[in-house]
């Protein structure tokens, strides 16, 4: 189980990259976070785990912490101020 977690949690860091560059609650958004479900049923069904109930604390964990931890990189490798100007389209705010 804790291999499928961790399989979980890193196909989730590029989803969570993506959703912290966009609206929240835009369509952008709704995909980037839903779009790995289908990945980690399969990772489910090819692991053999299926859906036993003490399963889902372990995985909605991982696919969280792999979304709020890929945000955090995006954070780390774009200064705030250019990571909404560019989703708002706009020149970041000059300093100084």
């Amino acid at each position: 189980m804790l291999v499928v977690a961790g399989l979980v949690f890193v196909v989730n860091l590029p989803f969570g990259f993506w959703r912290s560059g966009t609206r929240r609650l835009s369509w952008p958004w709704f995909v980037a976070v839903h779009a790995p479900v289908p990945l980690v049923v399969l990772m489910r069904w090819a692991s053999g785990l299926g859906f036993q109930l003490a399963t889902f604390p372990v995985l909605v964990g991982a696919f969280f912490a792999g979304q709020l931890v890929g945000g955090r990189l995006r954070g780390a490798v774009r200064p705030k101020d250019e990571s909404r100007a560019a989703r708002h389209g706009s020149e970041p705010p000059k300093t100084g």
